[in-house]
This record gives C-alpha cells, structure tokens and sequence, in this order.
C-alpha cells in the first residue's frame, strides 16, 4: 500500500543561524514520504540561499519566496503550492524529534478524519528556559497528554503552532490559512474547536521548540497581550457566549480592565466583580465595583476571569463548583 503524502510548511525570516538544524531534523525522519514548502518570507540574511542548498540536493524540499509579506501570507502560498493528503507545519528555528510525521500521521490514520494529531514539545534555549516558558511547556503537555487541549482553550493556545498534523480535507473545511487573524496559530485553534475537532492525545515528546531574544512571538506586535484578548473575546462571544446569562467579569487588574474596555466598546453589557478590598464599591469605567460574592445574588450568569494567579484560579475554580457552575460553559479563564 503506497504511504500517503505529508506537506510540511514552513515560512522563514532571518533564521540563517538555526535552518541547518531544522532542515537536519527534516531529513531525518523515520517517515519519508514528505514534501517541504518552505518559502522565505523577505529575509536580508543567507537565509534563502542556505535552503537553495538543500533543495537543490532533496527534490522534496521545494524553496519559494513571499508574494506578500507576513507568516499568514507566506502559509498561504506554501498551503497553495502543497499536494498532500495531510498536513503539517514547522518553524525554521526549531527541531523535529525523528518519529515526529510518522507518530502524527499514524494517530490520523487510525482516528480518521475530524481529528488533530499533536504530540508533546521541549523547549530549549541556548541561555536557559525561564520559569515561566518550563510551566508553560508543563501546562501544554498535561493538557496533549490527555487530549483535552480545549478545556483550557481561553488562557493560551493550547495547540503548539508547529506541531500539529491534520487531513488536507478537514483543513479546507475551516478556510486553511484564508483568515488574516493575529495570532494565526491561536485562531487556527480556535477553527479546530469551533469546527469541533478532536485532538488525539499523545504522550511522545515530537517537537523541540527554541525560545531566543528575537523570536517573533517575542518581537512581533502581532502577538502583544491585547491581541490575545482580542481573539479570546471574538471567539467566545461567536462560540460560548449565552445572551440569555449575565456577563461577569471577575478581577480589576491590567487584564480586566482590558477586558471590560473592549465588552464596552462592542456595547456588550457586564456586571464587573473582584476579591480586591481596595476596588470593591469603587467605579470604574462607569462600572460599580462588586464583591465576588455578589454571584451568588445572580440567578444564571457566565464569568470570564481574568485572575492570572494560579493558587487563586484554584480557589475561584472550587468556589464556583460549589455553586455547581461548570468549566467551558458557566466560567472561562482568560488568563
């Protein structure tokens, strides 16, 4: 039976110094029957002509340059150039464990279409990885560990961007790389929930995941903060959002007042509450200041809590499930 064809896109700018590793990794695969679409997206460096190199000695590796400019255009000329049945993306910076397109492609073989292979990731950094990029890592693996990535759809993106594998079709289905959304990784998540898609669990560690100073998810204004309420917001009042309940938004910190900004601006009436003596019973943004307990006065509402603390996301959790309030569908962490 002919192995079916794997479509690995990838757009680069400016990673001359990490290529090699990544197109190394590439090569290296147990599972060979791969093409790589790469395309350089404006780089000034030797970027392009260090993948010329490779493609000139690996007809799978097929080299292009941006129409346009920008991560989303260039995913979108690598997907229009592609011709597998499934497909994949990967960073120029990064590495690939060698069975990383052989375990993605056999968990899709075996669960069919409508499902997301995903494996788990490794940061790495030549200074060290920060505390806080080893909890993220953490986070992210215990949800791919278990499969219920979505749970906790509405803190991060619970998708590692260049480390999934889906059907061609199913992809299609939900516009490919069509919308111009920052950040495209996080909205493309977003797709795979809305079009409810199941992430198969994976317990592997499939993707070596670089973090340096210049990283575009450091640099790049497409991923700043207020871009990822944006796109939290946009997809939970598409998505979860229950008109018939009312909104509350729980913490007066940066974040919720961010939060509260935007809900008054898109003319989407909230109720504000925090644990906050200091702010409760002021007036912000022509918003009363409430007390946590005033929940328990509201008959039917749904929270989104914006309270970054972990040892206080607890708390909240156990408190609101002793008011029978249920995750994903009565409160979401936005945090």
């Amino acid at each position: 039976m002919q192995q079916p064809l794997v479509s690995i896109l990838i757009p680069f700018k400016n990673t001359q110094q990490f290529l090699g590793e990544c197109l190394n990794s590439i090569s290296k695969q147990t599972y060979t029957n791969w093409e790589l679409l790469i395309i350089d997206d404006n780089s000034t460096d030797k970027s392009y002509d260090l993948v010329e190199s490779y493609a000139n000695n690996d007809k799978r590796i097929k080299l292009f340059k941006n129409e346009g400019s920008g991560i989303i255009n260039a995913l979108k000329l690598a997907f229009s150039k592609s011709t597998g049945t499934y497909i994949t993306r990967m960073d120029s910076d990064d590495i690939m464990a060698e069975i990383k397109i052989e375990t993605l492609l056999n968990a899709l073989l075996l669960a069919g279409k409508n499902h997301i292979s995903t494996g788990l990731v490794s940061c790495f950094s030549a200074q060290g990885i920060s505390d806080g990029y080893k909890k993220y890592e953490n986070w992210l693996n215990n949800l791919t560990g278990n499969g219920r990535n979505y749970s906790e759809i509405y803190k991060e993106c619970v998708i590692p961007s260049p480390c999934w594998m889906i059907n061609r079709e199913d992809l299609l289905a939900i516009n490919a790389f069509d919308p111009i959304r920052y950040p495209e990784d996080y909205d493309l998540t977003f797709r795979f929930y809305e079009a409810k898609y199941k992430v198969i669990p994976c317990n592997k560690t499939l993707h070596l995941w670089r973090d340096y100073g210049t990283r575009a998810s450091r640099t790049d204004a497409n991923y700043a903060e207020n871009s990822f309420i944006d796109i939290k917001l946009h997809y939970f009042l598409k998505l979860d959002y229950n008109k018939s309940k009312t909104l509350v938004v729980w913490g007066a910190g940066k974040k919720g007042k961010s939060i509260a900004k935007k809900l008054i601006a898109l003319n989407i009436p909230f109720q504000w509450i925090c644990d906050n003596p200091k702010k409760i019973g002021k007036n912000i943004y022509d918003l009363d200041m409430k007390a946590f307990k005033h929940l328990e006065a509201l008959e039917n509402f749904q929270s989104i809590i914006s309270v970054a603390n972990g040892e206080q996301q607890i708390i909240i959790k156990n408190y609101l499930m002793h008011l029978n309030k249920v995750s994903m569908y009565d409160y979401f962490f936005f945090c």
